[in-house]
């Protein structure tokens, strides 16, 4: 998945015009990182959904994932435009209780609590190539449990992409082999 992104410098300078911190949101100590603003200008959004869409690609451009996976809720946002820019689907992986029918689970540690994500059984086929897409990496909790509800389905985590890294959190030494496409590391 080396497809080329926008230039590094354009990217960056929409991320950190578009993203603001909002300090001990939700709760006291947390810097909580607001999109809502990169999601209400359209140039930058298209840019956001264009590199994040690149690690879906391979050398040639080329769509190489068969399914998109976004994690709720803001992945969900970024997540369904990727599916649409690669034409592949969307899977939407939600917290405990949101989905009917019957669920692959899974218990994981956030940077502040404990959390359980769900998917649907039949939502990722054997043998299907994923692309995983969040927000924010902090410390891989999230994204860690997302990645083994995909191998619950018997897909293959093709790579992960995220709008914004804390690497100051260290998320990325607990993810797996599959390749990482953060846009920007603060």
């Amino acid at each position: 998945m080396t497809a080329p992104l926008p230039e590094r410098a354009a990217l960056d300078d929409v991320l950190s015009r578009l993203v603001r911190d909002i300090p001990d949101f939700p709760k006291p100590g947390v810097m909580f990182k607001d999109i809502s603003p990169l999601l209400a200008d359209h140039d930058g959004l298209t840019t956001v959904v264009h590199a994040l869409a690149s690690a879906g690609r391979d050398a040639e451009g080329r769509t190489a994932v068969d399914k998109v996976v976004g994690i709720e809720a803001r992945g969900f946002i970024l997540a369904a435009p990727v599916a649409l820019a690669l034409g592949a689907g969307f899977v939407p992986v939600r917290k405990a209780g949101k989905l009917p029918g019957p669920v692959h689970r899974v218990s994981y540690a956030l940077e502040y609590g404990e959390a359980v994500l769900e998917v649907h059984e039949d939502a990722v086929a054997p043998g299907e190539r994923v692309l995983v897409i969040d927000d924010v990496l902090a410390t891989g909790g999230t994204v860690n449990a997302a990645v083994e509800l995909v191998g619950s389905c018997g897909g293959e985590v093709a790579a992960i992409a995220v709008l914004l890294e804390l690497g100051f959190l260290g998320g990325r030494e607990h993810l797996g082999a599959a390749p990482l496409l953060a846009l920007h590391t603060v």
